[in-house]
């Protein structure tokens, strides 16, 4: 039981981070709503995707600064307030009850995911305005706010920074999820360290992280293929409607709502309907208008370095 559990990690791990690879989100919503699909502890869980995102985003902001995808200046601006952020999401949601936590979670997860699912079905990958500096006044704020989410929902960094970035129009998409990711990197290790504070040693599943840890680092090199091949557009939407569905479930289990088998079925019917229109029209969007990340890689990354 616990190898099939160490591999079913491994592949969620995988998943996420070919996630995350192609839309600069979502590795921490995905692997997190995963491991509280199968029954883990908030907190816990959360100490644990952290403990890999620190292994997952040090090798993804590597290949980011080697492409040429990061601007420095923004990591700073942003990722020192996400890691004071992250440090006090994880000792706030380290000292709340299980029968509190997981229904909170799984509030914030599902924010995020119809946040995700919205995002990228209405708009796409949003560019405009490019070259104008970023300030110091609108990055603080945003990083103290996502990385606060990342900590408590198990996910956030991302699906907060990543659109509220590429929102402003004054970066380029590559350059918005590159720095992005490599920012993650202090959020990560604040709120491992938040974790550590306040669950201890036996807050974290060191195999559980390890097996997350491997899947994202194979996925790694496969996200530039998938980037190619998927639409961004089409990925964001069917990703938010995971996200959403799965933790929807979650919360009609729950003590806070303890809905009945008929309203259940209801609300996964008009989920499904939702989610299956919202893959439509980004299909059709798609192919109608492509969107500018989904050119390759090698290419976009060219005139940035001139």
């Amino acid at each position: 039981m616990a190898v099939r559990t160490l591999i079913l990690l491994a592949l969620a791990g995988l998943g996420a981070q070919l996630v995350d690879g192609s839309l600069g989100m979502a590795y921490g919503v995905t692997s997190t709503t995963l491991l509280l699909a199968i029954g883990t502890n908030p907190a816990a869980t959360s100490a644990t995707v952290h403990l890999a995102e620190i292994g997952t985003t040090l090798a993804s902001g590597a290949a980011h600064w080697r492409f040429g995808n990061v601007d420095w200046r923004v990591v700073a601006k942003i990722g020192v307030p996400g890691a004071v952020g992250a440090f006090a999401g994880a000792t706030f949601l380290s000292k709340l009850s299980t029968e509190m936590a997981e229904p909170l979670m799984s509030l914030l997860l599902l924010a995020l995911g119809l946040y995700v699912l919205v995002r990228f079905t209405v708009q796409g990958l949003p560019t405009g305005h490019l070259g104008k500096p970023l300030r110091k006044r609108f990055l603080t704020p945003l990083g103290l706010v996502a990385g606060f989410l990342d900590a408590t929902g198990g996910g956030g960094w991302g699906p907060v920074g990543t659109p509220a970035i590429l929102a402003s129009g004054r970066m380029e998409p590559r350059k918005v999820i590159g720095s992005i990711d490599t920012s993650e990197f202090l959020v990560a290790v604040a709120a491992s360290l938040g974790f550590l504070y306040g669950l201890g040693s036996e807050g974290v599943n060191a195999g559980w992280a390890a097996a997350l840890l491997i899947g994202g680092l194979v996925a790694a090199p496969l996200a530039a293929w998938l980037v190619r091949h998927v639409p961004p557009r089409v990925l964001g939407s069917a990703v938010g409607g995971v996200i959403v569905l799965t933790n929807v479930r979650t919360l009609l289990h729950s003590d806070w709502i303890s809905a009945g088998d008929a309203a259940r079925w209801t609300a996964y019917g008009i989920i499904y309907a939702a989610w299956a229109a919202a893959l439509v029209h980004s299909v059709r969007e798609h192919r109608r208008k492509p969107d500018p990340q989904a050119e390759p890689a090698p290419e976009a990354a060219q005139p940035a370095s001139a």
